[in-house]
This record gives structure tokens, C-alpha cells and sequence, in this order.
């Protein structure tokens, strides 16, 4: 059962779990409250722990605001763009071939047909860093089935709004936000391994973050890192 406390403007979703303690939690990228609270907590209790934690709550919620956020792609030439949390510059050469994109130390070569539009360019992006990730994700996959114990049925890539990955444990898969091409390969492995471990416990209760400092000890720097890196300029809303 899901109630909300309002405090002001603030409202915070209050949920009731087989848990010890109280988790209050600001979530990216537009400061959503959530708090966690053992199952018999009265809603006052749970009101007056947040009260308490108001000048937290409001610090975690500026720095989401005050957060590095890309300017809108246009797919040009010299413009940044980031793979595997390096900066490149893109350069883009029009051409009638087929479209693609190479990639050397420093650069980014996008390859188009003449007139093309920023959302073609956007495309031909878009399926190359899927190639990118489809190279990367199942040995990684593999070496963490090898470690948890557990079967990955398959995995699926997906521009998420709001999440950088998901798991459906009934199915046995996992899916992974395109975004994390973007991102330093470590990251990518951080969600890879969190989403596999809701394999062997589906919520995020206490068992689920002993699991999390057992095979992955720095989870909270990864996580922290992931949340801190510059949002896309889409604007994400918190469904």
C-alpha cells in the first residue's frame, strides 16, 4: 500500500515493506521523495522522520537541479559527444553510400547521405551505439552468471526515461538503458550486476544490498557516479 505525505510543495511516497529501518531516498533526475518504512510505521511516525530530514531532502533535490545537463544534439560538425564517459568530436561527412559511423582516438565520423535531417543523423547514432553495447553486454553477462549463480534468459536494450536499467525475474531477463553507451564501462557492469541480482531478490530490501556489497562492494561509488554524470537534454519525467 502506497500513501503521500505532503510537506509544502513537497510530496513524498510513502511505501510499507519487510524492512528494519526507514529509507528516504531523492531519485534523479527530477528529485522524487520516496520513503520506505517497516510495515506496521503509522503515517505521523513516517511524517516526522521526514520532517526531520527536510534540510537533506532539499540539498539532494538542488543538486539534481544544479546538475550538468547536455545541450540538444544536432549531429554537426565539432559538436561533443561522449561514448564510454569520453569526450569526442564529431565530424560528419555527407555522402551517397550507405550511412555508418567509425570511430579512431579522438573522433567520431558520422557518415550521411546529402540532406539528411538531424533525425536520420539521430538514427544512424542510435543503431550504432546499440551495435556498440551488443558487443559488450553478454560477456559481461556471462562472467556475472558465472559469479551469481543465475540465468539470464536474455537482455534488452531500450531508451528508458527513467531508469537506467530493469528486471523482470519471472522471465529471467534484464533490460539496459542505451544511455550507459555513453557512460564509462564501469557503470554499465554496476547496472548489469544490479539488475541480475534481482534475479535471486526481486525489491531492493535489505537482502538485496547485502547481495550488492558482496559481489559488487562499490556499488554506492557507481551509483553516486552514474546519478552525478551530465543528463541527456530530453526531459525526463518521473512516471
Amino acid at each position: 500500500m502506497t500513501e503521500t505525505i505532503r510537506l509544502g510543495d513537497l510530496r513524498i511516497t510513502v511505501t510499507r515493506k519487510a524492512v528494519k529501518n526507514v529509507h528516504l531516498s531523492v531519485h534523479p533526475p527530477a528529485g522524487q521523495v520516496t520513503l520506505v518504512a517497516p510495515t506496521g510505521t503509522r503515517l505521523e511516525v513516517a511524517r516526522a522522520y521526514a520532517i526531520s530530514k527536510l534540510g537533506w531532502i532539499r540539498t539532494q533535490q538542488a543538486k539534481l537541479i544544479g546538475q550538468a545537463r547536455e545541450t540538444p544534439r544536432q549531429f554537426i560538425e565539432r559538436e561533443s559527444h561522449y561514448l564510454w564517459g569520453r569526450r569526442y568530436l564529431l565530424s560528419v561527412v555527407e555522402r551517397d553510400a550507405k550511412p555508418g559511423v567509425t570511430l579512431d582516438h579522438r573522433r567520431i565520423t558520422l557518415a550521411v547521405r546529402p540532406g539528411s535531417t538531424v533525425e536520420q543523423r539521430e538514427a544512424i547514432m542510435g543503431e550504432w551505439h546499440r551495435t556498440l553495447l551488443h558487443q559488450v553486454v553478454p560477456p559481461l553477462i556471462d562472467k556475472w552468471q558465472a559469479k551469481l549463480g543465475v540465468q539470464v534468459t536474455g537482455y534488452f536494450l531500450q531508451r528508458m526515461k527513467t531508469k537506467w536499467g530493469g528486471c523482470n525475474h519471472r522471465a529471467g531477463n534484464i533490460r539496459l538503458n542505451t544511455e550507459l553507451v555513453k557512460k564509462p564501462r564501469d557503470l554499465l557492469e554496476y547496472v548489469v550486476v544490479h539488475e541480475m541480482l534481482h534475479l535471486i531478490e526481486p525489491t531492493h530490501n535489505e537482502r538485496f544490498v547485502a547481495l550488492l556489497e558482496q559481489h559488487y562492494p562499490s556499488w554506492r561509488e557507481a551509483r553516486a557516479e552514474l546519478n552525478e554524470l551530465p543528463l541527456t537534454a530530453q526531459v525526463w519525467s518521473v512516471k
